[in-house]
C-alpha cells in the first residue's frame, strides 16, 4: 500500500451496509487524531489504554446519531482510574471533519501496572450523553459497568437504551514504522442490526447481570444473519484493524464479500477542543464575589485550565461573578465582584 492510501484513510470513518444481513456499519481508523488527543497529557500506559478505546468507541458512535451538536461519553468508576471523558462534536458543513476530545482523571497511587485496564475503573457506569444543542433537552443513557471492556459497555448501552443489537470489534496501541518514531493508532468496526419491528423483549437478558444481549433483540432469521455476521468479523485480527496496511474497503470485502457490503464516502475526523476564555468566563457567572475570591491566587488571578487540551486561561478576578457588573467599592465585603 503506498503512503498516498495510507494517509487517505487515516482519521476518517467509513459507513457501509450489508444488504444480505441487513446490517449497517461503520469502519473507523484514527491515527494522528488519537495521538493529539493523548498527548495533551502524560497518562500512565493503563490510562492511555481505556482513554484510546473511548476515543475510538465515540468516534463510532458519533457517525452513526442524526447529530446537530455534541455526543459525550462518559465511564466512572470507583476504582483507580475514576473517570474517563469524550466529547464528539457534529461537522457543521460537508466535508468538514467531525472533532474529538477526550480527557482521564485517575489516582496514580491505586494504579496496578500490568493490571487488566478495564478492571482499574472499578464498579460505576458507561453513559453516552446527547445535546443538540441550545433549546433543546439533553439526553441520557445510563448502563452498569459490565462484559470486561468499554466496547461491550456500549454494546449493552444500546440493547438497553436503544433496542439495537450492536457490535464493537477494536484494535488499538503503539505503532512504529521504519524510520519513524513510535505513535498511536486505532481502528475498529461497529456493526448493527436494522430494526424491522419492535423488539423482542422479555424479562430480563441474558447479559450479565441481566441486562439485554444483542441476540434477545432478534427473531430467528435475524439471529442467523447477526451471528454469521459476528463469526465474519471476528476473523479480523488487530493488525487489520489499525491499519495501514490493509485500507478499510479491502478489509469489508475480505470479510463481508459475501453479505453484499455496500460502502458510502469517509467521515473525516480531528481532535479538536471548544474551550475559550469567553466559555471559562461564562462558566464562573455563576458564582459570586465572595465564592471567586476563594479562587483568586496569592498574585490576585484567576487561573483555569481545560482538562481537554491544556489551554491555561488567566483572569482578572473583577471580571468574573455575576456580580462582576456592580461599581467598583461597592461595600466592606467586595461587593463589585473584587475578592479581598
Amino acid at each position: 500500500m503506498t503512503l498516498t492510501t495510507k494517509i487517505a484513510w487515516d482519521d476518517t470513518v467509513l459507513p457501509f451496509q450489508l444488504d444480505r444481513s441487513d446490517i449497517r456499519g461503520r469502519v473507523a481508523r484514527l491515527d494522528n487524531t488519537l495521538d493529539q488527543v493523548l498527548e495533551q497529557h502524560d497518562y500512565p500506559p493503563e490510562v492511555e489504554a481505556m482513554v484510546a478505546e473511548a476515543t475510538l468507541l465515540t468516534a463510532l458512535i458519533g457517525q452513526t446519531m442524526k447529530l446537530r451538536w455534541k455526543l459525550s461519553l462518559q465511564v466512572r468508576g470507583d476504582g483507580p482510574i475514576r473517570l474517563i471523558a469524550t466529547d464528539y462534536f457534529a461537522p457543521g458543513d460537508d466535508d468538514v471533519p467531525a472533532r474529538i476530545r477526550a480527557y482521564a482523571s485517575y489516582d496514580t497511587d491505586r494504579l496496578q501496572p500490568g493490571v487488566d485496564p478495564f478492571s482499574q475503573i472499578g464498579k460505576g457506569y458507561f453513559a453516552i450523553l446527547i445535546d443538540q444543542g441550545g433549546g433543546t433537552t439533553p439526553y441520557q443513557g445510563i448502563t452498569p459497568l459490565a462484559g470486561g471492556s468499554l466496547s461491550s459497555c456500549a454494546e449493552a448501552y444500546f440493547a438497553q437504551s436503544e433496542q439495537l443489537p450492536t457490535r464493537f470489534h477494536l484494535g488499538y496501541g503503539l505503532s512504529r514504522e521504519p524510520g519513524a518514531d513510535a505513535s498511536w493508532r486505532a481502528g475498529g468496526v461497529m456493526l448493527q442490526h436494522m430494526p424491522k419491528a419492535s423488539p423482542l423483549m422479555g424479562e430480563g437478558g441474558s447479559g450479565e447481570d441481566g441486562l439485554m444481549a444483542a441476540t434477545d433483540l432478534l427473531d430467528e432469521e435475524e439471529g442467523e444473519n447477526w451471528s454469521r455476521a459476528n463469526i465474519l468479523l471476528d476473523t479480523a485480527e488487530a493488525l487489520e484493524l489499525i491499519g495501514p496496511s490493509v485500507g478499510p474497503t479491502d478489509l469489508l470485502l475480505r470479510l463481508f464479500h459475501e453479505e453484499g457490503p455496500r460502502v458510502y464516502d469517509a467521515l473525516p475526523v480531528q481532535f479538536g477542543c471548544t474551550c475559550s476564555a469567553d466559555r471559562v468566563r461564562t462558566s464562573l457567572s455563576i458564582y459570586s464575589a465572595r465564592d471567586i475570591a476563594h479562587m483568586t491566587t496569592d498574585d490576585g488571578r484567576v487561573t483555569a485550565d481545560c482538562q481537554f487540551c491544556g489551554a491555561h486561561y488567566d483572569f482578572d478576578p473583577r471580571t468574573l461573578g455575576f456580580e462582576a457588573v456592580l461599581p467598583p467599592d461597592d461595600g466592606p465585603e467586595g461587593g463589585d465582584g473584587t475578592p479581598h
